[in-house]
Order: structure tokens, then C-alpha cells, then sequence
């Protein structure tokens, strides 16, 4: 029998059919941009051979105000059009599909040349958009018709006309951002006027034998927006107007919900999808975390949607269809949804990538082929990056044993999973054991490894990963460690925390939380971040109504700043509001005097009192753990120090991972 049948059925368009019901969804990855075009090339023929029935790419700008940020890739000129015929060359070589997303940013665009409904200005720009007249607005449907002629004349299967997520046609669609009073503004007919027309000529010009998604945005999550009748009349216009598939978009980039993050449960907004696919008779594709086969199996039998969407699980493993048809899905290297490598890069201009596999996006740069000579490779420590180094130097090749003095495999992620709203990183350490079993590594654990366990190996990586740091606090050993309190540790109802990095954060949320994580319980988490339903009020929005903290909780650092401004740059913000939800109380510039018999004696703005808790958590970050890297040095023996080994940088497994990469591609 097929697994995952439902997944793996293919989708008749009419003019083509797609092999499977996966959609590989759009992600700016900031390749197109660098300009070299056998790499941007080789990153979607990667994904094609691994199965995916069709590919997205990240969005392309229709013209320069349209870009999210100057300079932003498009199909401008003639030469931009052979340019993207080397991708979709490749890519059709390797069996695949792909349509290019047309993406008008509109006031989302980082530049003084943006345009919008009206002159609103976004929260996340700093550039109020120029509001568009008649003639301006016809600029931009023609600019739009003109992206997707060029995307079929470069080769594209199809395009993607982006209208969610809160960019230029979603922009029209509510009061939100829509003051107008002409016939592109007032009633919703007048709103959606600007996307039903914009389809209308894409589909005129492009011919019917040419794939054309909409991307409509299915929940706004900010005041003011759709309401779910208009998404329901929006969806039978577009389908009208000749669309193929609608894809659905949940949140504005500005809405305070999160939406694709680690701690938004599996397939959160998937019952809005279950609720718009009766209404129009085109197929209809769900999305947002959704990142294994059985969680797309269980949506396409339930009838919830026609397709699924998954992007950033394609980063983490192109070969995620055909594992799965394999019967492989334990060996499918899960995306965790930590943003880390990939938005957090993006938004940061960097290169995208992906914490979990750091060959996203490198894929003609870094290179796991065979070794030219075979070694015995000893990597002591089982965390992200000594599994990884072990599992690539394996992969081509080596002969590999891993030691590690703990009884299982996962280092620090092991403490990582306790968290809640971590649970993805349970998938992620199942994945790095079924993967050292497959590989066929030797695993030597439970055990202090020293010098003379090494001796007769031909190269040596050291990824100890690290140990607290000693915070230098009177009375100290009344506290306990975060690896103390994450471990079952008990705590009373007051609680002190010391240290506001990335593992302060995660000891706060562990704390507050208690026994319960919403993050396996997506009725209670929509309750708890306010995410209503788009029939009652316009945009889904709802009054968020968190459940009690389990226990009181200071989160303390010295640093004489706002708490967690080193946490990442998207997700950072929904910690805070987790914790704020939950009533702990973030304070910056705090000296700590003693922990003494009544609580945590502490000075703050010149004043010192006795914060009155049960127990003090040391969260005061850490430091290498050297100890065998110094012994090999001293006995003459060379060893590879990676991770957090090698530098202790809060809980880093983005780093960690690439390093181990890295090192075993080159040993």
C-alpha cells in the first residue's frame, strides 16, 4: 500500500497535472539577488528531484516601487528573463514544476518610492507610501500583466499573484489601509476591485494553459480587516477571474499573532482552509506549520484542502516527498520552525539557510562528497554539532564513532524539548538518532571519554558543549541551575530568575507554563494570542485570554536594557509577549547583592530590596567546556574543537550545526 496516499495523489489542473499535492510555498531566500544564477538554479532543482509537485519561488518584484527593498529581484529586462530561464531550464530537467510569485509590496516596500491604497504608513517601515491615483493604479495591473508574460517567457510553469500577508492587493482589500473614496475604495466590491482585476488580465494574457495562483489572505489578524464573508466573496471573484488554485495566507507581516513560529502549534489555522474549500470549486491549498507527511496526510483525508503548502520543511530537507514515499519519514530532517537561519536572515539581509541543514541555499558551495581517503573519526559529544560532523563525515565516507558521557543522544537539545512550545526539537533529536543509526556510526555512551580512549583514531572532534557559567553571587549555592530546574527540579510559586538570554527566556516560559503547553492544543493557543474568528469580527481578531501562570516569576538581567533584545530578531518579540501574557515581570539593570534565607537581595536604580521568592534559577549563561580539548593539547595530539566548545554562545545550535557541517565536509 502507498503511504500517505492522499499526499502523494496526483492533482489534474486540466492542462497539467501535478504529481503529488505538495506545494513547496514561496520563500525569499535573497539567492536571486546575489546574482549568480547556477546557484539559484541548483537550490530549486535540488527540491524538484526531491519530489515536490510544484515549487514557488520567492516573490519577484513587478517593478521598482514594488520591491520589498531596493534592488530586489524581478523580470525588469530582457537579460532577467534569460536569467531565469537557466532555473527553469534546470529545474523541468529534474522532473519538476515551478511557478514564479509576483510580489507588489506596496507600503511594505523599504524605500521612499512606495505606494499604497492610501497614505498609511506601516508599523515596520519608516517610509509613508504615496497613495496611488487612477493612472498610478493602472500602472501597476499593467506592470503585474507584464511580470507574468515574462514569467512564461522565461519558462515558468505558472505564477503566484501575491495577495495576502498584508502586501499591495491585500492592502486594498481593507479599511484597514483603504481611506479611498473613488471606485477602487467604499464597499468591498470597490475594495477587491484592484486583485479581481489583476487576475482578470494576468489570466488574459498568459493563455489558459498556464498555472495561476492566488494567495489570499484567509485571516488578517488586525483590526480593521476582511471579515470572512468578503474572503469568501473574494475567493468566487478570483476563481471567476481565472485563477487555478487559491493558496491561503494567514496574518499580516504587522499583525502581534504569531503565525509560522516554533510555539504555533501544527496546522493552527488549517480549519479556515476546511471552511473556505466548499465555497469555490477550484482546489484550494492550506499552509502555515504544516512540516510532516502525517500532519498533511491527516488535512488532505480530512478534506480540509486540496493541497498542502509547505515551505521552510523544504529547506530543511529537499527530499521530504520522496522520503516519505520511501516509507522513509523517520529520515526526514524536520523543520523546528525556529527561524533562526532562514526569516531571521532574511530580515537581517543575509543569505538564507536553514539551522537544521546548512547546505540550504549553499548547495553548489558546501559539498558532502565522498572523501578521497577513508579515516577513523572520533567525535566526543553527542550534541547538534558532534552529531552532525559525525553524520556528514559518515556520509561521505569515514568511519565514525561518537561518544558522549550522557545515556542518550541530543546534548543540549534535550534540555531545549522541555520548554514549552519547544516540542518540534522532540522531532528534531529522533531525527539525529534515526540518522546516526542509518549512517551506520558507532555510538560509545554513558561514558567520560579521556586521551586514552582517542589514541589510534586519525582525526578527533571535540564537541564537549559547554557548562554554566559561575554568576560570582553571594549565597549562590541556595540557587539552582536552569539545567537543574528544565530536568523536574522543584520550585515554589515565587520564582527568581537570573539571566534574560535565550535560556532565561525559555526557564521563565518553562515556569509559567507549569504542565501545560498550548502549543499541543491549538483551540487554547488561538484563545490565548486572541486569534478569533474572521465571522464575528473583521480580521480574526479576538481578546487574547491566557491561562494563569502556574507560578510568579522574575526574569532579571544586569544589563541595563530592555530584556531579550539578543533573542531573534522575529521571533524575539513573541517571547516577550509570552511572558508579558503571563504576568512576569522583565526588569533590566539589577545588581544582585546575595541570594540569602528570605529571597534574592538585589539593588535596582539605586535601591536595594529583597525580592521574596521561594528559589533563584542561574540562567548567567555559560562557558566552554574545554577540559578534554586542553588534555589532548597537552599529550600533542590535534583535535577539532566545535560548538559550543568551542565558543559559548548562549544555546546556538544554528552555529553549532554549521560548524559540525562544515569541519566533516573537509576532513
Amino acid at each position: 500500500m502507498m503511504p500517505y496516499p492522499h499526499l502523494l495523489a496526483p492533482l489534474d489542473l486540466g492542462h497539467v497535472t501535478l504529481k503529488n499535492r505538495v506545494l513547496m510555498g514561496s520563500m525569499h531566500t535573497g539567492l536571486e539577488e546575489t546574482g549568480d544564477w547556477n546557484r539559484v538554479a541548483e537550490f530549486y532543482a535540488t527540491r524538484a528531484r526531491g519530489g515536490v509537485g510544484l515549487m514557488v519561488t520567492g516573490g519577484m518584484a513587478p517593478n521598482r516601487e514594488g520591491g520589498v527593498f531596493p534592488g530586489a529581484a524581478g523580470l525588469f529586462t530582457p537579460q532577467d528573463v534569460q536569467n531565469h530561464r537557466i532555473v527553469t531550464d534546470r529545474v523541468h530537467a529534474a522532473g519538476g514544476l515551478i511557478a514564479m510569485q509576483i510580489l507588489h509590496a506596496g507600503r511594505y516596500a523599504y524605500s521612499k518610492d512606495c505606494v499604497s491604497a492610501s497614505s498609511v504608513k506601516s508599523p515596520i517601515s519608516p517610509f509613508p507610501p504615496r497613495a496611488l491615483d487612477e493612472a498610478g493604479i493602472e500602472t501597476q495591473i499593467a506592470d503585474i500583466v507584464t511580470a507574468a508574460t515574462r514569467a512564461r517567457e522565461a519558462g515558468y510553469d505558472g505564477v503566484e499573484v501575491m495577495g495576502s500577508e498584508g502586501y499591495f492587493l491585500n492592502q486594498f482589500l481593507v479599511t484597514h489601509t483603504n481611506h479611498r473614496a473613488d471606485r477602487w475604495g467604499g464597499s468591498f466590491e470597490n475594495r477587491m476591485r484592484l486583485p479581481v482585476e489583476v487576475v482578470r488580465r494576468v489570466r488574459a494574457a498568459v493563455g489558459p494553459d498556464f498555472i495561476l495562483i492566488y494567495r489570499i489572505s484567509l485571516i488578517d489578524l488586525i483590526p480593521n480587516g476582511s471579515t470572512w464573508d468578503e474572503v469568501v466573496l473574494l475567493a468566487r471573484a478570483i476563481e471567476s477571474a481565472g485563477a487555478s488554485i487559491l493558496n491561503t495566507g494567514i496574518g499580516w507581516h504587522e499583525a502581534r499573532v504569531p503565525t509560522i513560529a516554533t510555539s504555533v502549534p501544527r496546522a493552527a489555522f488549517a480549519h479556515l482552509t476546511a471552511r473556505l474549500r466548499p465555497e469555490v470549486s477550484i482546489p484550494v491549498i492550506t499552509s502555515n506549520r504544516i512540516n510532516t507527511p502525517e500532519v498533511a496526510e491527516t488535512l488532505l483525508a480530512s478534506g480540509a484542502a486540496d493541497m498542502v503548502s509547505m515551505a521552510r520543511p523544504f529547506l530543511a530537507d529537499p527530499n521530504f516527498v520522496a522520503k516519505a514515499a520511501a516509507g522513509r519519514a523517520d529520515q526526514i530532517a524536520p523543520c523546528i520552525a525556529c527561524n533562526q537561519a532562514c526569516l531571521d536572515h532574511t530580515f537581517s539581509g543575509k543569505l538564507t539557510s536553514c539551522l537544521v541543514n546548512p547546505r540550504a541555499c549553499h548547495e553548489t558551495v558546501l559539498s558532502y562528497d565522498p572523501a578521497l581517503v577513508f579515516k577513523r573519526v572520533a567525535v566526543v559529544g553527542a550534541g547538534p554539532a558532534g552529531m552532525m560532523a559525525a553524520l556528514v563525515a559518515a556520509q561521505r565516507g569515514h568511519r565514525v564513532v561518537l561518544f558522549d558521557r550522557a545515556d542518550q543522544l541530543g546534548g543540549q537539545l534535550n534540555l531545549a524539548r522541555l520548554v514549552p512550545g519547544k516540542e518540534e526539537f522532540n522531532g528534531l533529536v529522533d531525527w539525529f538518532a534515526a540518522s546516526v543509526a542509518e549512517a551506520g556510526i558507532e555510538t560509545r555512551l554513558g561514558k567520560d571519554v579521556g586521551v586514552e580512549d582517542l589514541g589510534g583514531f586519525d582525526e578527533v572532534v571535540v564537541a564537549t558543549g559547554v557548562r554554566p557559567r559561575d554568576p560570582g553571587i553571594a549565597g549562590q549555592e541556595r540557587g539552582l541551575s536552569y539545567r537543574e530546574v528544565l530536568r523536574g527540579a522543584p520550585v515554589g510559586r515565587r520564582v527568581a530568575v537570573i539571566g534574560a538570554g535565550g535560556i532565561g527566556f525559555d526557564v521563565a516560559e518553562f515556569l509559567v507554563a507549569g504542565e501545560h503547553s498550548v502549543t499541543t492544543h491549538p483551540e487554547q493557543w488561538r484563545r490565548e494570542w486572541g486569534v478569533g474568528d474572521p465571522a464575528v469580527t473583521a480580521g480574526g481578531l479576538a481578546e487574547p485570554a491566557p491561562d494563569a501562570p502556574a507560578r510568579e516569576v522574575w526574569l532579571l538581567q544586569r544589563k541595563a536594557e530592555k530584556p531579550g533584545r539578543g533573542l531573534g530578531k522575529t521571533t524575539g518579540w513573541i517571547h516577550r509577549a509570552a511572558l508579558q501574557m503571563k504576568g512576569v515581570k522583565m526588569w533590566g539593570g539589577v545588581s544582585y547583592l546575595g541570594i540569602e534565607a528570605g529571597g534574592l537581595r538585589i539593588s535596582r536604580d539605586g535601591v536595594e530590596e529583597i525580592l521574596a521568592v521561594d528559589q533563584v534559577v542561574l540562567c548567567a549563561g555559560q562557558v566552554p567546556e574545554r577540559g578534554l580539548a586542553d588534555q589532548l593539547a597537552e599529550a600533542g595530539m590535534t583535535a577539532h574543537v566545535i560548538g559550543g566548545a568551542d565558543v559559548a554562545a548562549e544555546l546556538d545550535a544554528k552555529r553549532a550545526i554549521d560548524q559540525g557541517a562544515r569541519l566533516a565536509a573537509k576532513l
